[in-house]
């Protein structure tokens, strides 16, 4: 498979995004051995953007392996700097199930406050909602009433 191709804006954000990582792989004296390759994989699946440690002085060994690793892995080739080669491909989105059951999550509300004195701006804060909360008119946050619990003696007399 050929690897996928960049433009020369998008190969450099990659390298930039590369710049603090640390190599995840590194290829010893065996080279390429299918061990390493499916640690390769496995990172490209896990991160999408690698880099990759070589242990090797030839240069030409170097460029050789970065281009083979792009093209098994159906990988872009980012950067080959010194003996650290950078591989980047798109992660795969996981599917999740949908829980029609689940309530929602937390909401984040910006309440503005107003000064007394004229000529001030208000005071913005975001507040964060849980469920079992609501804003009120004052924009403070008030727990809401839980439901009267009554026992299950009580409610067979009923």
């Amino acid at each position: 498979m050929p690897h996928i191709q960049l433009t020369p804006a998008q190969r450099k954000e990659r390298r930039a995004e590369a710049h603090h990582l640390h190599p995840v792989v590194m290829i010893g004296n065996d080279g390429l051995t299918p061990g390493v390759k499916s640690e390769i994989d496995a990172a490209l699946n896990a991160h999408g953007l690698i880099k990759i440690r070589i242990f090797s002085d030839d240069r030409a060994e170097r460029e050789t392996m970065l281009q083979s690793l792009a093209d098994e892995m159906n990988a872009a080739p980012i950067q080959h700097i010194g003996k650290l080669l950078v591989l980047w491909r798109p992660k795969l989105e996981k599917e999740r199930p949908v829980d029609e059951d689940r309530k929602p999550g937390p909401r984040d509300f910006k309440v503005l406050k107003y000064s007394k004195r004229p000529g001030q701006r208000p005071e913005v804060k975001t507040l964060r909602v849980l469920g079992n909360q609501r804003l009120t008119a004052g924009g403070n946050v008030r727990r809401a009433k839980p439901k009267p619990r009554v026992s299950i003696k009580k409610r067979s007399q009923m």
